[in-house]
């Protein structure tokens, strides 16, 4: 096997399952599967013109992100979305119910906890899927996926100032609608940093 091959091989292996998941936070777990394998296919065949002036993390986020605009700007034209079809809440329903967890034998939340965070998880999720895509991106990339302000405008090719400008509105919207629709015991337990 070349090099190149190898190389590819281990990104794939180290970054697959984080930019699936970054991918489903933008457009849903639906079409994330798709579109990873969309990035991944454009990653391959741009990995031998990457020249390192970024972090290869960065790179990729920047190849994903531009996927899943270009599927969010399609969507837009059609104004359907199908993601309430792809829920997969079933199948975790079962797993979060279990007295402890899985990895760590730490004692769960109680069942009723646990249907109030998930409850307040879709809601949050909700009200950040109608954001413009351009709040969406750097909420998704900041408070889910942590990457620093300065990271973000590399991904985004925008400039720092952008970043804070759409964060800062991100928030504020994402406030204004939380506060109006959303039970306010709830917001007591949203972290600050997020609204």
């Amino acid at each position: 096997m070349t090099e190149a091959v190898l190389e590819f091989e281990k990104i794939h292996a180290d970054y697959r399952p984080k930019l699936k998941r970054y991918l489903s936070r933008l457009v849903g777990e639906c079409d994330a599967e798709d579109l990873t394998q969309e990035a991944f296919v454009k990653i391959d065949r741009a990995l031998k013109d990457f020249r390192g002036e970024s972090s290869l993390s960065t790179w990729l986020y920047r190849i994903a992100t531009n996927v899943a605009l270009d599927r969010l700007r399609r969507q837009s034209c059609h104004t359907i979305t199908v993601t309430s079809l792809c829920d997969d809440s079933a199948e975790n329903d079962e797993a979060e119910i279990q007295d402890r967890d899985a990895w760590t034998g730490e004692n769960k939340p109680s069942v009723e906890q646990q249907i109030v965070h998930k409850e307040m998880n879709e809601c949050i999720r909700g009200f950040i899927d109608k954001l413009p895509e351009h709040y969406r991106t750097v909420m998704v990339l900041s408070e889910l996926e942590e990457f620093k302000n300065s990271e973000i405008a590399e991904i985004l090719n925008v400039s720092l100032d952008t970043v804070k400008i759409r964060l800062h509105r991100a928030r504020t919207r994402l406030k204004e609608q939380l506060e109006t629709h959303c039970e306010l015991d709830w917001l007591e337990e949203i972290p600050c940093h997020i609204i």
